[in-house]
């Protein structure tokens, strides 16, 4: 199977380094995206939008020629889905890492100002505490050194969705701050964080619980999470 895996903000390809060995030796061909704008701190991102990442993912699932898993680690969720929307025949599972699907026009940060600049990684204090579960000082030092500018365009880009087989795909949530229990009410109350998970026909939940990074505090436990959905994905 093709494995797409998509980083959330802040993140390039490479910040899947700790998953992917496993998923390589199960058989897997895995793909870890580097997304617009992403490439380094010298790369040119002040014109790059949500769509333009929602463009690079469907043109992976293109290259790829059969069917893939998408995987979306936080802020990647927004493209994943969009992606689903886009190719839904050819999407066996997405699977959303401390995320769920992003709905038709929502976004991200749409709180901040569409016309800044780009969106730095946060000081640690303006993170919640559930956030850094497990993310010690030593890889907090080693996220920021790696850490590249979100494009503000990305952020504040409002997610475009028009293809109700985009329900059909099935989906794996990995639970990380919220337990999968908690997710349940929320859409059973009728949360609007889980508005477009609840309307998906199918929705599988993998506890696995530590901070936002599961990719830096838990890589072990998050690629057998990865690997047994993706074997599961039938």
């Amino acid at each position: 199977m093709d494995i797409i895996l998509v980083p959330g903000f802040w993140l390039d390809g490479s910040s899947w380094s700790g998953v992917i060995p496993r998923l390589v030796a199960d058989g897997h061909r895995v793909r870890a995206m580097t997304l617009p704008g992403m490439q380094s701190l010298a790369a040119e991102r002040g014109h790059i939008t949500l769509q333009d990442h929602v463009d690079a993912v469907v043109a992976a699932i293109d290259e790829a020629g059969g069917d893939v898993v998408l995987v979306g680690h936080s802020g990647g969720a927004g493209p994943v889905h969009a992606a689903v929307d886009a190719r839904p025949d050819r999407v066996a599972r997405a699977i959303y890492v401390d995320a769920v699907p992003l709905g038709d026009g929502a976004a991200v940060l749409g709180e901040l100002d569409p016309e800044g600049g780009d969106v730095d990684l946060f000081d640690w204090d303006d993170f919640d505490d559930a956030d850094l579960t497990d993310l010690d000082e030593e890889l907090r030092e080693r996220f920021r050194a790696r850490a590249i500018p979100t494009p503000r365009g990305v952020a504040t880009g409002r997610q475009r969705l028009s293809d109700p087989r985009r329900y059909e795909v099935p989906v794996t949530i990995v639970s990380c701050e919220f337990p999968a229990a908690q997710l349940r009410e929320l859409g059973r109350d009728g949360h609007p964080y889980v508005a477009e998970l609840t309307k998906i026909r199918s929705v599988d939940y993998i506890d696995l619980p530590t901070g936002h990074w599961p990719q830096f505090t838990r890589p072990d436990e998050l690629a057998d999470a990865l690997a047994g959905a993706v074997s599961a994905r039938q």
